[in-house]
């Protein structure tokens, strides 16, 4: 007979990062928790999930047509940072040493898993380019095998439009997670970006 709590076990277990022991930790405690608060916690997962979208300039998360940092008057139209997930643009955030856009690729190269150029948000890249008048565009990718094939080739795209390309500096360590980074870290990072090579 199927456990009572073995689908919600099976839902935790969906989560990334989320192992088996784990997920029955959360489904116990959730057996635990006031019915409101669980009522509470199922309305806020189907708001956020139905009213959530990306913004149609960076590809951020907002609830409206465009995000924030795009909206926003005291942003620097001139630099844009590109990331590879939202999350990245929330670890940038919390920095407060940035005050640029972003462009939000939605994923990492790597054809191993079916992630190639034309699977990312390179051609949109590509098109705010031509139109927006960037003086630089700041690569901050996570320095993984994946990030660096990333960073290279879009350094191959952008480097003929003229514009002043740089990426992370390397006090972020190397295979390391943008998520996972402390802020200090971070914004070391961001101060100390460098040039690409083969770049104006």
């Amino acid at each position: 007979m199927k456990h009572p709590l073995q689908p919600l076990i099976d839902h935790f277990s969906k989560l990334p990062g989320v192992g088996p022991k784990s997920a029955q930790r959360l489904a116990f405690h959730v057996l635990s928790m006031p019915v409101s608060d669980v009522q509470s916690f199922a309305t806020v997962l189907r708001h956020t999930r139905e009213n959530t979208r990306y913004c149609e300039r960076c590809f951020h998360i907002t609830t409206e047509q465009y995000c924030d940092v795009c909206t926003s008057v005291k942003r620097d139209n001139g630099i844009c940072c590109v990331v590879a997930h939202p999350r990245d643009v929330m670890a940038i955030e919390r920095t407060s040493s940035y005050q640029g856009v972003y462009h939000v690729l939605g994923g990492l190269l790597s054809p191993l898993d079916g992630m190639h150029p034309q699977s990312l948000r390179i051609p949109e890249l590509i098109a705010r380019v031509r139109q927006a008048a960037f003086r630089e565009i700041v690569l901050a990718i996570s320095p993984t095998i994946e990030g660096e094939a990333t960073a290279l080739y879009l350094g191959d795209v952008l480097a003929s439009y003229g514009i002043r390309l740089s990426k992370l500096a390397y006090g972020l360590p190397v295979g390391a997670d943008m998520d996972y980074t402390d802020e200090l870290t971070l914004q070391r990072a961001l101060m100390g970006r460098t040039l690409m090579e083969n770049t104006q």
